[in-house]
């Protein structure tokens, strides 16, 4: 059947004026062979490779929602984290401006208590002086009253012993000196001349 159109030793082929031409019969082979391709192709190999590049294009496509879907839920978490970190600060700020305003607010209380300890200590302290100075104007009035009665007894010559007499004479005394009316006047020895 392919002999037909090889062109023989003579230079004649299937017509003998076109070498070219091939032969009917490998004609409609080739048509027949065409149009099986052609079949086969159209309904088996082009409607599989549509579903690949729809199965390809749709899982491009998901890929891509699945990516922006990734990237919005990223840019959710980012916004809620910053979010948070603001919350954050902002309670931390708030809490530390807490304890400085209790802080302030202890130290505060503590120099009030301080200052009314101090207080009431100096007052305790100027009480006890106050009594003990007393205590002291007492005894040194005692004391002052039996050594003057003693020394006028002598300078008198009688008994200066009675209390209520003594008592009337020393507090005349201080009560004077205390007023500034005595003044203290010099002695001079027995013997020399003033």
């Amino acid at each position: 059947m392919f002999n037909a159109s090889v062109a023989t030793a003579d230079g004649v082929g299937y017509p003998s004026g076109f070498p070219l031409l091939p032969h009917p019969a490998e004609m409609i082979i080739g048509l027949i062979s065409f149009a099986i391709l052609y079949w086969l192709f159209k309904t088996k190999v082009v409607p599989r490779l549509e579903e690949l590049y729809t199965e390809r294009a749709a899982a491009i496509e998901g890929g891509m929602e699945q990516a922006e879907q990734a990237q919005a839920e990223a840019r959710a978490a980012l916004e809620q984290y910053t979010a948070q970190l603001a919350e954050a600060r902002a309670e931390a700020n708030g809490i530390r401006e807490a304890a400085r305003e209790q802080g302030a607010q202890i130290v505060a209380e503590m120099r009030s208590r301080a200052q009314a300890e101090a207080a009431r200590i100096t007052e305790s302290a100027k009480r006890q002086v106050e009594a003990e100075r007393q205590q002291a104007v007492v005894s040194l009035r005692q004391e002052v009253g039996t050594l003057s009665t003693a020394l006028a007894s002598k300078i008198v010559g009688e008994s200066l012993e009675d209390e209520v007499r003594q008592k009337g004479i020393v507090d005349r005394f201080l009560a004077e000196l205390e007023a500034g009316e005595v003044t203290p006047e010099k002695v001079t020895p027995a013997g020399t001349d003033a």
